[in-house]
């Protein structure tokens, strides 16, 4: 056998998805085998992986048992002369195994080989190839120094910024998502050194092949997409702790006691820093806009103040008390912010009309406060009124800087509104167009281009494939989308290159999938286009929910004497009161099917389903999942009511 293909798979269904049918598609020809390994996903992957490549051979474990671990149990069965490591969120041209390995072949010295690694949007990926992370190298990186210097070989030797990145050289370090070594390599040197759990396990492998006499190739002849999953988490404090442990690991197994010891004293250095950033960007990134809302809404209430009491109450002499300073005031404050929290103004991307609703509502609420208060602290309902208008100037305002400025992540709207077309046959461009007619974006635009070179007839196409670029323009598209079923993933990759003059987005949707893949990260779900089943993981949703679990235990136990003798079981009632109090559960959930669950957002057990809301009970499995399926994807706080009053005497089960 000549390859084998080993993908280690941890909750990313779909990559998963996308990668299997473009190394299908690249193993035609070739005496092969693919293992997926699968750490313990609850995504609905291991179904997927069984019912649409049952060639696949799958090793289910039962816990997440790391990158290394995984990687070896498929490598133990391997029979393959060579074996391939691979990310789940790669695409492979179609060729891509073949010139691979013919390059393997002609170099006997080749102990391994990456590839020419692209990015979401075409981009070169600079990780496709790296230099030995030696204690000058790391500071070199850590510090920012290489990025200042991206094109010299002393500075920049972690991604060997000196080297043509269209050329094929020897290198020190290969990526883990594409690592095609020679079996008889693995056989001498060993298999990954499960010490480490996640990252550092590549640069390990890499050095061992070196200090073996072999040579380690990085081969551009052929090109892959890779979507980069780690990238969203390198901000976390997690990922500075695992990373760079894993580099002391590293330090400790190769380099002398003295270069060791430096290196880890760099590394401590390193996290405590990085550490630290990390944490102060993330909290900057949350408190700025509150923190902005709430200086804008005081300042400005306190100028309003001034005026106010100086051209109208207190015309004569005297000031407010000094007690609206220092409470009242910061008292609003702190409600217009709380109401602006819970209508969702906070929540990204940033909503300016939710911003206001929340502020309307904040508003009306101190307004009845207000009413209940006695006269001693009712100082001026003008000012509430005029606080409020200023803060309808203010907040978009300032949403509106920090978006053009692009300043504290701030992003105004969301994916609604953008213009699409999708690039394939008939039957499959049809197809897509449906899924994203079905999707939660409501794009504004959805034209469709054929795949081939020139348009024959119409058939609701605006154009062919070579028209796409005047079709951008003309049409002032903001994403592509191929049907990898009409174009080989090889054409993919080298438009996604050639069109980066039109500077659109590129996504790729699967054959018989139900999503469409894009963005340059694996954990950007707004970028991951599937059919509308999201709403009710949404943030905002998610909250909602629980605040109306937590609102209605309050009301029930209030009224406890009279509700419980409404329940047809008294007891099951009182503790789901308290087990949805305390988190265990909602009120409403899903029905349990055990297959649909694993593909739907993720949430508590409910005491009551879908299925409690219809009348009739004589029901199929495919009712119950398009029930599922509709409360999921139409969440709303009224669908939880209607189900509640609905089958109101079954909260007790």
């Amino acid at each position: 056998m000549k390859l084998s293909v080993v993908i280690v798979n941890y909750n990313v269904e779909y990559f998963l998805d996308q990668c299997l049918n473009s190394v299908r598609k690249a193993l035609e020809g070739i005496e092969s085998e693919v293992f997926v390994v699968d750490n313990n996903s609850i995504d609905g992957s291991n179904y997927m992986v069984k019912k649409k490549y049952p060639e696949v051979v799958l090793i289910a474990n039962n816990q997440n048992v790391g990158f290394s671990v995984a990687n070896n149990q498929a490598i133990t069965k391997s029979k393959g002369e060579y074996v391939l490591l691979l990310n789940p969120d790669t695409v492979v041209e179609h060729d891509t195994f073949t010139k691979a390995i013919g390059f393997m072949d002609d170099n006997p010295d080749a102990g391994a080989l990456g590839v020419k690694m692209l990015d979401g949007s075409g981009n070169f990926l600079p990780e496709s190839k790296r230099g030995l992370p030696t204690p000058a190298t790391a500071f070199y990186k850590m510090f920012g120094i290489s990025s200042i210097f991206p094109h010299s070989s002393r500075f920049a030797r972690y991604h060997l910024g000196h080297l043509d990145k269209d050329s094929t050289h020897k290198i020190e370090i290969l990526p883990g998502a594409f690592m095609l070594i020679r079996k008889k390599v693995l056989d001498k040197i060993g298999l990954l050194d499960e010490s480490f759990f996640m990252y550092g396990e590549d640069i390990d492998l890499s050095y061992r092949i070196i200090k073996a006499g072999y040579s380690n190739y990085y081969y551009p002849e052929t090109r892959i997409i890779h979507y980069k999953g780690e990238s969203t988490k390198k901000g976390s404090v997690n990922y500075v702790l695992v990373f760079y442990n894993a580099m002391v690991i590293f330090a400790k197994k190769h380099f002398t006691q003295k270069n060791a010891k430096l290196y880890i004293s760099l590394i401590n250095l390193a996290i405590y820093f990085r550490a630290f950033i990390a944490i102060l960007t993330r909290f900057w990134d949350k408190v700025l806009l509150p923190l902005l809302d709430g200086l804008a809404l005081f300042s400005g209430t306190i100028l309003i103040k001034e005026l106010w009491g100086r051209t109208q109450i207190y015309t004569d002499g005297g000031n407010y008390p000094l007690a609206l300073i220092y409470y009242i005031i910061p008292t609003y404050v702190v409600i217009w912010l709380l109401s602006i929290y819970f209508s969702g103004g906070y929540d990204r991307p940033i909503r300016i009309k939710k911003s206001l609703f929340g502020l309307g509502g904040g508003t009306i609420f101190i307004l009845v406060m207000y009413a209940l208060l006695p006269e001693s602290l009712r100082f001026s309902r003008a000012l509430i009124i005029l606080g409020t208008l200023w803060g309808f100037i203010a907040l978009p305002a300032i949403r509106l800087l920090l978006h053009a400025f692009n300043f504290g992540s701030i992003q105004i709207g969301d994916n609604a509104n953008k213009r699409f077309i999708v690039i394939g046959d008939t039957d499959e461009a049809q197809r897509v167009k449906s899924l994203l007619d079905k999707s939660y974006i409501k794009p504004e635009f959805v034209g469709l281009v054929n795949s081939s070179e020139k348009l024959e007839g119409d058939n609701g196409f605006i154009g062919a494939f070579s028209q796409v670029v005047d079709i951008v323009r003309i049409y002032n598209i903001d994403e592509v989308i191929f049907c990898s079923k009409s174009i080989s993933h090889q054409l993919i990759i080298d438009k996604m290159t050639e069109w980066q003059v039109a500077q659109v987005d590129y996504k790729i949707a699967p054959e018989d999938s139900l999503s469409i893949i894009g963005s340059n990260s694996i954990h950007t779900r707004g970028d991951l286009y599937t059919v509308d089943i999201n709403a009710v993981g949404k943030v905002a949703n998610r909250r909602n929910k629980r605040l109306i679990d937590i609102f209605l235990c309050f009301v029930f136990i209030a009224l406890l004497p009279i509700m419980i003798f409404c329940q047809k079981k008294p007891g099951g009632f009182v503790g789901n009161i308290f087990r949805v109090l305390w988190g265990s559960k909602s009120w409403v959930g899903y029905y349990p099917i055990e297959k649909q669950l694993s593909q739907l957002p993720k949430i508590k057990v409910g005491v009551l389903n879908p299925v409690d809301s219809i009348k009739f009970k004589n029901y199929d499995n495919d009712t119950i999942s398009q029930l599922n399926l509709l409360y999921a994807r139409d969440y709303n706080v009224w669908k939880d009511l209607n189900i509640i009053l609905f089958a109101f005497r079954e909260m007790g089960k």
